[in-house]
């Protein structure tokens, strides 16, 4: 089998800068509130008219594929992790992939919010490690800003919430690369984090037309903050254990963690877990808030290029989200 490596990285996020002063204006709230409960400072919003979430996902790629130095002839895949498409359907993997001109490869899209990245690499990593792809393009974006209720009542979620896209090409390697990936869900959670607004499966246009319900709070993202904490901070855990069980490591082996950029406590915390000193963990939330899918490519983008990580480190992404979903991958960078 193939090995498969991180050959190139790219993020984007918008021009907008939304401070935690911007939202007092909008809200009850105040930037020590939000700092102290989530360490974020500020965020990127998108402007109405400007960039979408398949754009952003485009500007990180045409980024990402410069790093690499791969030609867009060279990509043999796509796969696009987004809850925020342009469209109910069409997914933005096909949209990538006119709006890059592309040839005619396969795009595939990953609903795995907060793990979206994690389970895009992982089926990427088996697409080139079984031979069937050599250049995979694997991007996390999005746009959930307009989603948010920027008022008292939706405080909780607007504070945390931003814009933005990463994107990664992988590469088939002789020597190093992903050593492995692990997933897990647990749908019995699924309404403690989510927008439980029914889909047209489910409700029909013309019923969600007639009852014009102003009131109606489903279509704004929920979160049970306190469960949530309390699951993440355990599942982080275990899936980094079991990665680094996986492939006969240890904790001290880690060179860099860089985690889902939910909340800055849960990083505190599992660090704190992993006895892991502050260089060995990268967190960028103050500065973009939880861009989702978009988190961990940014996150990994950013400690790339700020020198953090270096050939032969040992690197673990882990996330856990909405489904509950989670997973970790264990890099030889």
């Amino acid at each position: 089998m193939y090995i498969s490596r991180i050959k190139g990285l790219g993020f984007y996020v918008p021009d907008n800068v939304v401070t935690n002063d911007d939202l007092s204006k909008l809200m009850d709230t105040s930037d020590e509130w939000i700092q102290e409960r989530t360490g974020i400072k500020e965020r990127r919003h998108v402007l109405k008219g400007t960039d979408t979430t398949t754009s952003m996902g485009v500007k990180a790629s045409l980024k990402a594929l410069e790093a690499a130095q791969v030609s867009k002839d060279e990509i043999d895949f796509v796969i696009f992790a987004t809850l925020s498409p342009d469209y109910y359907f069409p997914g933005c993997g096909v949209l990538v992939q006119k709006e890059l001109g592309l040839r005619t490869v396969g795009a595939l899209d990953i609903r795995n919010q907060c793990s979206g990245f994690i389970y895009a690499l992982s089926v990427a990593d088996q697409f080139i490690k079984t031979g069937m792809y050599k250049n995979i393009l694997v991007i996390g974006a999005e746009t959930q800003s307009p989603a948010l209720d920027m008022s008292t009542r939706g405080r909780n979620m607007a504070v945390l919430f931003g814009d933005g896209a990463g994107a990664a090409v992988v590469s088939r390697d002789p020597a190093r690369g992903i050593l492995s990936t692990h997933l897990h869900s647990q749908g019995e959670h699924a309404t403690e984090l989510a927008m439980i607004t029914p889909g047209v499966g489910t409700k029909w246009v013309p019923q969600i037309l007639a009852e014009n319900d102003p009131d109606d709070v489903s279509y704004y993202p929920y979160m049970n903050g306190q469960f949530v904490f309390k699951n993440a901070v355990v599942r982080f855990a275990e899936v980094i254990e079991e990665g680094l069980k996986a492939n006969g490591l240890t904790r001290e082996d880690i060179s860099i963690l860089i985690p889902h950029q939910a909340n800055y406590r849960i990083s505190q915390f599992v660090q704190h877990q992993f006895k892991l000193s502050d260089d060995q963990i990268f967190n960028n939330i103050m500065k973009y808030g939880n861009t989702t899918a978009a988190s961990v490519p940014i996150a990994l983008t950013e400690a790339v290029q700020q020198g953090r990580i270096k050939e032969g480190d040992l690197v673990v992404l882990a996330a856990f989200g909405s489904g509950f979903t989670w997973g970790s991958a264990i890099i030889r960078w």
